[in-house]
């Protein structure tokens, strides 16, 4: 099964780095699986805004902007991210953004990181520990890892909305460090 490498975004601007390459952010290198994407400027660097179909009802669905013909499985992959909220969003959103990884050919099989900017400085403790996490996709969406394995695979980081993140994920067999 061929994996690729992707970007599973909700609203967010990124930058790519994979191995040490800088793709071109366009419509020739980029594919939108049920998002919105528009290139853009932010900061004076060239970004792409992603925003995810608002016909998307449910959480934790394949909703994303990917890399085509990027190949990855183990590996370094860096990106910079920001998140803005749209005007209509509903009080509990958390800005969601992130990166999946090690995506079949399908779209429904993949590994990912989020980050929840808004987390990142809450008045609550136990929401701040839920700043990043990691989950894979279809059988161990965010519900299920905080039910079954809860607080392992969740963890507090520093950040906040509208700024840029930058995130360094490196994989290697089964195991996926971030780096903020």
């Amino acid at each position: 099964m061929k994996r690729l490498f992707y970007l599973i975004v909700c609203f967010v601007s990124i930058l790519p780095r994979v191995h040490g390459q800088s793709p071109a952010l366009n419509k020739e290198t980029l594919v939108s699986a049920r998002a919105f994407m528009t290139p853009t400027e932010m900061d004076g660097q060239k970004a792409i805004r992603v925003v995810m179909d608002s016909s998307e009802k449910l959480f934790d669905q394949p909703t994303f902007v990917k890399l085509r013909d990027m190949n990855f499985t183990d590996g370094v992959i860096e990106v910079q991210v920001l998140s803005k909220f749209l005007p209509n969003v509903p009080d509990w959103a958390r800005g969601f953004i992130g990166v999946a990884f090690r995506i079949s050919g399908d779209n429904q099989n993949f590994e990912g990181i989020y980050l929840r900017p808004t987390n990142g400085r809450a008045d609550d403790q136990i929401r701040r520990n839920h700043s990043v996490q990691y989950f894979s996709y279809p059988g161990f969406d965010f519900d299920r890892m905080r039910k079954d394995f809860p607080e392992k695979y969740e963890s507090y980081a520093d950040m906040t909305m509208n700024k840029w993140i930058r995130m360094m994920i490196v994989v290697k067999g089964q195991k996926a460090q971030i780096f903020l």
